[in-house]
């Protein structure tokens, strides 16, 4: 079920990137499981903005959603240049951790669904640890292969039977965005949210970079030195190109409001 209607939202080379922050989004996904809603949320950052351009099934995956947050800090930065002040960084590792903790008391049940073998395991025992009370309602990692048909009925048969009320998937781009567009919908009243790198992050798998590289924007050195060979391209092409084409974008859009209509 795709509906923006009650998510503002600012065009970013050619993403409709949703406009709010972390407490407004809690209260998105809040609104959407009292009604009994099934959305998805994609959490993107530059990379994955910049993929949408050249991949028309990853664009469709973004454009599909109901909520594309900005977990990339450039992302917001460009969106409050275009005036969208209360816009902040909603990362999805972050989201993970403040919506556990608010759910708690509301008793929604939770299901992860991704990550390598064992990681999904021990990420639902870490989260009830940290946070008691948390419903965990199952969690599984799926093969790296596409499944058969007969795979994919009875995944959609066992998230269904376990009747969650959030998906958590940690799958990586595009193809978390793609499963989640692709099933949303097909297991009740679901809200599906990819959240990348947070079945690592969380379980200790890969280390996050400090608090204060991630407020500054500068989560993408850390983990560039981390894992060079992997995410060079990732940061050292995407991310030069989306800077200098967002900010043509901005200029472009300054210059039009300028100039007087006939």
């Amino acid at each position: 079920m795709t509906d923006r209607s009650s998510v503002p939202f600012v065009p970013i080379l050619g993403i409709e990137v949703s406009d709010l922050d972390t407490a407004r989004t809690i209260d998105t996904i809040r609104g959407w499981i009292d009604r009994r809603e099934s959305h998805y949320i994609c959490a993107i950052d530059v990379f994955n903005l910049m993929l949408a351009r050249s991949n028309s099934q990853h664009r469709s995956s973004l454009m599909n959603a109901s909520m594309v947050t900005p977990d990339g800090t450039p992302i917001s930065w460009v969106g409050r240049l275009k005036g969208r002040t209360g816009m902040r960084r909603v990362c999805g590792p972050d989201l993970m951790i403040e919506v556990c903790r608010q759910s708690v008391a509301s008793g929604w049940r939770h299901y992860f669904y991704g990550g390598v073998d064992g990681v999904a395991g021990k990420l639902a025992s870490g989260l009830q640890s940290r946070f008691p009370g948390l419903v965990v309602a199952g969690y599984e990692t799926p093969p790296f292969r596409p499944l058969t048909t007969d795979e994919h009925a009875a995944m959609i048969e066992r998230l269904s039977a376990a009747k969650p009320d959030i998906i958590w998937v940690g799958l990586g781009c595009p193809k978390q965005e793609a499963w989640m567009r692709d099933n949303v919908g097909r297991m009740g009243a679901a809200v599906l949210i990819g959240v990348g790198a947070a079945f690592d992050f969380h379980t200790g798998r890969v280390p996050r970079a400090p608090t204060w590289m991630r407020d500054n924007g500068l989560e993408w050195l850390h983990r560039l030195t981390s894992e060079p060979r992997r995410l060079w391209r990732r940061y050292l092409v995407s991310a030069p190109r989306f800077v200098a084409l967002s900010m043509a974008e901005l200029l472009l859009e300054r210059f039009h409001k300028q100039v007087p209509k006939a």
